[in-house]
């Protein structure tokens, strides 16, 4: 066992003895919860983000775990429902708009997910995934320009968020800037993004064409 994992178990040991001693603390059930999901285990997340949420009904972040478990087990109308009820409590918690605007998007809602990204940005305008994200949803309405400005506002914020230089890539694909296709993607896969296979091939035959 390495020591990140050793660190984790400990962590975790501990966590549950904690519990044992103070079985109505919200927080170390919350904290529990983290690190059941952090292995995998979600059922057992399920629970524990429950069981804080019992004793602190105000514990807006439990919602949101909660509802990133329920992604994770593929029921996203409790995702969304988890994430409605914690902007219930605070209506400026921009991850949880965020959060909404992934899930609409995948449910093909897009005004819904862009009415959502946007409402994020404005709470918190250097979001970086929500720029990335919203670029991400323009770019498979097609809209090649909008999906351009939001990614370069990603990288703005954040020259190294891989997700970004990934959608730049289609996106100057799309465009035929092949030269900043190219770079975009090179970045991508630089900072550890899993580019698609066949869009790394389409790169290598437009880069074979250009210039050194």
């Amino acid at each position: 066992m390495d020591n990140t994992r050793k660190d984790e178990e400990e962590v975790f040991a501990r966590l549950k003895a904690q519990l044992f001693e103070h079985p109505n603390s919200a927080p170390l059930h919350y904290n529990l919860g983290l690190a059941y999901a952090k292995r995998g285990e979600l059922d057992e997340a399920i629970s524990e983000f429950k069981q804080a949420i019992a004793i602190d009904p105000s514990m807006v972040q439990a919602y949101v775990n909660l509802g990133g478990i329920y992604f994770r087990k593929g029921n996203l109308e409790a995702c969304i429902k988890q994430n409605l009820k914690a902007l219930e409590l605070k209506p400026d918690f921009a991850q949880a708009h965020c959060n909404l605007g992934f899930i609409y998007t995948q449910q093909g809602k897009y005004k819904e997910a862009i009415s959502q990204y946007q409402k994020a940005l404005e709470i918190a305008p250097e979001f970086v995934q929500a720029h990335a994200n919203l670029g991400n949803l323009y770019l498979q309405q097609g809209d090649i320009e909008a999906s351009i400005s939001e990614n370069q506002k990603a990288l703005e914020i954040n020259r190294n968020f891989s997700l970004a230089h990934h959608n730049l890539a289609i996106a100057f694909l799309k465009k035929g800037d092949y030269k900043s296709a190219i770079y975009h993607c090179d970045k991508a896969v630089e900072l550890g993004f899993p580019v698609n296979p066949a869009l790394l091939k389409e790169i290598e035959n437009h880069r074979k064409n250009i210039p050194t």
